[in-house]
Parts: structure tokens; C-alpha cells; sequence
């Protein structure tokens, strides 16, 4: 067949670059594989719908392949060994997990890291009141999300309640066929004329987000708020609760429909939440599946990426240097604090995090040149950041080249790309947080449709080839 190319043909496919879909490259083998790891996930994200549910499931699954607390090797006294594998839960919203490598800690770790938080709803600390006879929640969204996606659709809710006495509540309502559901009302069209005029982001406003929970009134005429007496006496009731419990709480509100299969060929899952337990599934998945190591494999799946990344449960928190250090000084017997500065500056991280799909629909904000395309495989993202990249993480090219290679050596089927036109907007990963501590990182993920919707759209070969590119980096 090549003797048929033309000079410039072989030329052209030797010197330029040009993506293919990486369903054309799968065998029938991974084909399997590719659609068995994308069922686990769907299972996964529904009884994972907030950063704490993502936790308990971790820690499952984890303890589930052998994996122990990092207290239990520091009650143990004993210290840690090539093969072992450890764990460590922060406040039950962020969670690390090792693998002991044969090389020194100060020699430096393999590490991914992934958010677990999501866009979207929180429920105010004294959010319930009663209006014509019904009973509303007020909210507070939570990240970057349209507002107008999130009525009229079925709402569940998450949380904890923390109770007078100190007691904790595990609140979990709507996911079951037998519970209630919630909801934001909107306008009819009949009645919407001016509601039309207004921009998207005017129409539904942050504090029109209230929640239509109840409207059967307490049967006693000697009171008022007879709907809002009744809700909380069935909250009382089945929890134990009173409304002064509400300011001790975490309750979110998260879209109730499951993750399912999207399109006639059932090649992508929608869901909510996909940014980014997309990426942390698949680094989950990779470290659970890794054995033995040369260098320590650590993945870190962090809560508040979507607010900054701030508090004790975010990446900018200690709770990741604090993971590495009690790695270093359970590993040899004159741990030091150069020890563990050599460890990070000598680490390499991929910042698993999404990347926007280019969309038809709506091409214009894209750079079609550098953008990530649905099905071309993981996607690798020199800088993060918007317009100037303010804000952002930017790999050297040492590192860039370091990772192309390792992924070409390893058949991992992978694609480049920024997040849109330089002047139309961008964001920002955990990249820049971990970089600051001295390690070289990389943002590397999964390109994802309708990104901060209720229903995220991602390809399930993308997947499987970042499950694959993780997996690959870990034993690296």
C-alpha cells in the first residue's frame, strides 16, 4: 500500500500531527473493557452524588483491596514497607491513598490528584419559610453553574444534620423510588413576557433558588405556618430534629436522575457530577489496580476545587503535605523536614481535572486548532487559567515531553488542548496549588460536554484511556 503514497503523502505523515478517534484504535479485548469500566463508574456516581458520599465509597473500596489507615501503621509502630498500601480520610470530604514504592521517599512520588466536590446547591443555614400555603428552602449555590439548568428538575438531598446534643444525622432523600423528590418552580410561558426579555443570567436569579418542599398544613388552627409545622414535625419524627439543628447542617441539593448511557451506540455517559469524578474514578480505579511500584504511586482526591480550593478539605489546605509526611517518617528511621522537601521537589503530578469538549452547537468560543475533541482520548493541558492565564498552572516543557512520551510508549491514546479563545473566559484546576509546593505538574483528563450542567456528557473511550494513562504513570 505505501508503495502507491505519494513522496508527500509519507512526508505529511511523518512530520504533522493530526488526532483520530481513539474508538479506531481499541481492540475488541478493550472494546469489553472499555464498557465493563464505564459500568462500574455509572454504579459508582449514583451512590456518589457529593464529596462526602465519594469518601465513604472510597474508603470501601480501598479497605475492600487491602488497603489500612495510616493511623493503623502509626498505632502499629511498625513502619512502612515496598508493596503496602495505606489510606488517610480528612473530615470525611477529601481522601489519599498510597501505594509503598522500592525507591526512597526523598527520591520523590507518583502522584495523581482529582476534585471530588461538585457544582451545586447548598441549602442556607436557616433556610425554611412558608409562602400561599406552601413550604420553601432557601439556597445558596455552590461553584460555577447556570441557574436557569436547575429548575423544574427532580432535586435530592445530602448531607448531615449535627444535632443539639452533638449527635450526627446521615440525611439521604429522593434517591430511592419510594422517596419524595424536590424541586425550583419556574414561570409559565403564558405569564413569562418579561421574564423572556431579561439575560440568562438575570432571568433566575441566585435567590429565587428555593426549593418546594411541602404543603399539607398542621391541623391546628391556634397556630401559624401551618405547612412549615407540619414538615418540620415529620423531619422531627423521622430524625429527631428540631429547625435550630438546620444551622449545624451540610445539606445539598444535587439533580436526582441516575448516570445512564448516552446515544444509539451507548459510547458516552451522561450524569451529574462528571466533573471531575470522572477523573477521580479513573485515578481511583488506577491505584486500586496498581501493585508494586519503584516509585510511591499517591492519589489525592480533594473536596473545593469548585469555590478555590479553599479550607481544611481543600488542595490548598496541608492535609496532602501532611499525607506525604507521615509517608516519609513511616518509611525510614531519621525523618527530617528536608527529607519531605526533597520528596515533593523531586515529585511528578497529573492534575486530573476535565477539559471542555469542543461542541457544533457552539463553536464560536473555541480555538478549533487547540481545543479537546469527545472520543480522541485523554486530554493534556500545558496551562489552566483565563485570558492572560491568571491563575493558571504551566507545565515546562521538560515535563510536557516527559508525559507525550510516556503516553506514546505506552499506546495511550491522548490529545492537547486549551479551555476556549484566549479573550472568551477559562478556569482553573488544583494544578497551581500542588505546583506551588515545588512539584512538576500537568493537568490531564477527561474532555466533557456541557460542563457544570446537571447532566455532563463524557466519552467512554476518553475514559478508559485516562484509567489506562493514570495506571501507566502510577508504576512509571
Amino acid at each position: 500500500m505505501s508503495e502507491n503514497k505519494t513522496q508527500g503523502q509519507i512526508l505529511s505523515e511523518k512530520l504533522s500531527y493530526d488526532q483520530k478517534s481513539a474508538w479506531e484504535k481499541l481492540s475488541e479485548e478493550e472494546f469489553k473493557i472499555t464498557f465493563d469500566l464505564c459500568d462500574r463508574y455509572k454504579s459508582f456516581l449514583n451512590r456518589a452524588k457529593t464529596e462526602r458520599d465519594f469518601t465513604t465509597e472510597t474508603e470501601k473500596l480501598a479497605r475492600s483491596k487491602g488497603y489500612i489507615s495510616i493511623d493503623e501503621v502509626i498505632k502499629s509502630n511498625k513502619k512502612l514497607q515496598p508493596g503496602m498500601k495505606v489510606y488517610t480520610v480528612g473530615r470525611n470530604k477529601t481522601v489519599a491513598l498510597a501505594v509503598i514504592g522500592d525507591s526512597a521517599m526523598e527520591n520523590g512520588v507518583n502522584i495523581i490528584g482529582a476534585h471530588i466536590d461538585a457544582p451545586r446547591i447548598d441549602l442556607k443555614p436557616n433556610p425554611m419559610y412558608e409562602a400561599n400555603d406552601m413550604v420553601f428552602l432557601k439556597t445558596h449555590y455552590y461553584g460555577g453553574i447556570k441557574k436557569y439548568q436547575w429548575v423544574t428538575i427532580p432535586l435530592s438531598i445530602h448531607g448531615v444534620i449535627v444535632k443539639r446534643d452533638g449527635s450526627i444525622v446521615n440525611v439521604s432523600i429522593g434517591e430511592d423510588d419510594n422517596d419524595p423528590v424536590f424541586t425550583i418552580t419556574d414561570l409559565l410561558p403564558h405569564l413569562a413576557a418579561e421574564q423572556m426579555q431579561k439575560k440568562m443570567s438575570e432571568a433566575i436569579t441566585g435567590e429565587g433558588l428555593n426549593i418546594l418542599s411541602g404543603s399539607i398544613p398542621y391541623k391546628d388552627d391556634k397556630v401559624k405556618d401551618k405547612v412549615k409545622l407540619n414538615v418540620l414535625n415529620l423531619l422531627n419524627e423521622k430524625y429527631g430534629i428540631i429547625e435550630e439543628d438546620f444551622l449545624s447542617a451540610e445539606l445539598e441539593m444535587v439533580p436526582k436522575f441516575n448516570a445512564v448511557d448516552v446515544g444509539f451506540d451507548k459510547s458516552m455517559v451522561g450524569s451529574y457530577g462528571q466533573d471531575d469524578r470522572v477523573c477521580a474514578y479513573a485515578a481511583l480505579e488506577a491505584i486500586l489496580d496498581t501493585e508494586n511500584v519503584k516509585m510511591t504511586a499517591v492519589c489525592i482526591l480533594s473536596d473545593k476545587e469548585e469555590v478555590g480550593s479553599m479550607g481544611n478539605t481543600g488542595a490548598q489546605s496541608s492535609f496532602f503535605v501532611n499525607f506525604l509526611a507521615d509517608l516519609c517518617n513511616l518509611s525510614m528511621e531519621n525523618y527530617n523536614d528536608i527529607i519531605l522537601r526533597k520528596c515533593l521537589s523531586n515529585s511528578k503530578m497529573l492534575s486530573a481535572d476535565v477539559n471542555a469538549a469542543i461542541d457544533p452547537n457552539f463553536e464560536g468560543v473555541y480555538d478549533k486548532r487547540n481545543s479537546s475533541f469527545l472520543g480522541r482520548g485523554i486530554v493534556l493541558q500545558k496551562y489552566t487559567g483565563s485570558r492572560g492565564k491568571a491563575g493558571a498552572s504551566d507545565a515546562n516543557a521538560e515535563f510536557v515531553g516527559e508525559v507525550r512520551k510516556l503516553f506514546n510508549d505506552n499506546n495511550i491514546v491522548w490529545q492537547s488542548a486549551e479551555l476556549g479563545k484566549v479573550d472568551q473566559g477559562g478556569g482553573g484546576t488544583i494544578a497551581q496549588y500542588i505546583a506551588n509546593l515545588n512539584v512538576d505538574v500537568i493537568d490531564c483528563g477527561v474532555a466533557i460536554l456541557s460542563m457544570h450542567s446537571p447532566f455532563e456528557i463524557t466519552s467512554k473511550v476518553d475514559i478508559y484511556m485516562s484509567y489506562k494513562a493514570y495506571k501507566i504513570f502510577f508504576i512509571a
